[in-house]
Formats: C-alpha cells, structure tokens, sequence
C-alpha cells in the first residue's frame, strides 16, 4: 500500500526549499551577448508554440464546429 506524505511534511520540505532559496549567495555570472540573443529567441518561441497549441486544440475544431451547424445553402462550393 502506498503511503502519502503528511501535510506536515510537505509544509516542511516547502519552508526548508524557501530558506535554502532565500539563503543563496549571488553568482557573480556574467551573461554574454549571445547568451541572452539565445534565451531570449527561446522565450520567443515558446510563447509562439503556446500561441499555436492553442489555435491548433481550441479554434480549429471550433470553427468547424461552427461551419457544420451553418444551413447548407449558406456554405460556398469550393471552385
């Protein structure tokens, strides 16, 4: 049988995971040019992969939805 862990011990982990992230001393990293192009083009395309998930799962099918409730003498022939 599985066991789940106690509220308390995720309420614990979560403020032992908080002080440790609130604890850390700064990197002193220097982020390069070509870097930041890169995580930037990466957020880019991210958000244009999201954008297109949701046309392509949301407004696709709703549109055909859409079409096949119209009365058939408004739909047009393709030519």
């Amino acid at each position: 049988m599985l066991s789940y862990p106690s509220s308390r011990m995720i309420c614990g982990a979560a403020i032992a995971g908080l002080a440790a992230t609130l604890n850390a001393a700064p990197a002193l990293a220097y982020v390069g040019p070509g870097a930041g192009l890169t995580a930037l083009g990466t957020m880019i395309a991210v958000i244009a992969v999201v954008l297109l998930a949701v046309v392509g799962f949301v407004w696709y099918p709703l549109k055909r939805l859409l079409r096949r409730n119209k009365p058939a003498d408004d739909r047009q022939e393709p030519q």
